[in-house]
């Protein structure tokens, strides 16, 4: 059994638990259920932003603790600061350390789009993500069968929710595309064998259908890396480790953006 099996194993395991203990009526009534959803897709894609979707991550199952201090308030202001176009916030408390507390405190302070990072196996987990004030729900094709993707994803557009689905080769893509997703991810990192490899993203960008919004994850650690990939047909970009393992989560954001920004010709020519 690989990491991913073992990570959705236990994920049925503890939304069985949450459904018996919260029920779905209860999470209708929060305060962030009516709310109106801001668009990934569109931040995304807006010339004055990076492009950059910043994660807030405290460990991994490949790296282990990675930051066990850092502030999800500072950190997730700081990032939107530095120019990023949305969040990510890690919810996955036994294998990434995080919480839902985690993203509902980046809601509170920010007015972007927020991805809940995730392993998304049931409908009850899109009703939850719309109830700690997540914009955006990430579906991982590795996971789920292409019919119980589609289900789910049709599910998150009926609450208003846009659908990041992720992908790791092209048999994945080709199987799980289809009218109900609003941005593809190319994770650059094997959820099995932990292998990064950019290859991955410069492989994918001209098989996925225009359609939908482009994003490249895991394993950009360089400004110019971003360049190339944006030239290469890639709208956005997940960066979380590079940021996080930084005592100083923001400041790296920043650094990284600023040196993005003087790098890449957009930027340049709206500065002229």
């Amino acid at each position: 059994m690989n990491i991913l099996d073992k990570i959705i194993a236990h994920k049925r395991e503890e939304v069985a638990e949450r459904k018996s203990l919260v029920p779905v009526k209860m999470l209708e009534r929060s305060i962030f259920f009516e709310s109106k959803v801001v668009s990934m897709k569109k931040y995304v894609t807006r010339p004055d932003k990076t492009g950059i979707i910043a994660e807030f991550k405290r460990k991994s199952p490949s790296k282990g603790m990675i930051n066990s201090s850092a502030s999800v308030e500072k950190t997730s202001i700081g990032y939107m600061q530095a120019g990023a176009s949305a969040l990510s916030v890690l919810t996955d408390k036994e294998f990434f350390g995080g919480s839902n507390e985690d993203l509902t405190t980046a809601r509170k302070f920010n007015f972007c789009p927020i991805l809940r990072k995730d392993f998304v196996v049931d409908e009850y987990q899109i009703v939850e993500a719309k109830s700690i004030g997540a914009d955006c729900i990430l579906l991982i094709a590795a996971a789920l069968e292409p019919s119980r993707l589609s289900e789910l994803a049709s599910f998150a557009h009926s609450l208003g929710l846009e659908v990041l689905m992720e992908v790791h080769d092209q048999e994945e893509l080709d199987r799980s595309v289809n009218e109900h997703l609003d941005l593809i991810g190319v994770n650059n990192r094997s959820l099995k064998t932990f292998d990064v490899s950019l290859d991955t993203s410069f492989g994918l960008v001209n098989k996925i259908p225009s359609d939908f919004v482009k994003i490249s994850e895991s394993g950009i650690s360089d400004p110019k890396t971003l360049v190339e990939l944006k030239e290469a047909g890639f709208d956005g970009f997940l960066i979380g480790e590079n940021f996080m393992k930084s005592i100083r989560p923001h400041q790296a954001a920043y650094n990284f953006m600023s040196k993005f920004k003087d790098l890449s010709p957009d930027f340049n020519t709206q500065a002229v």
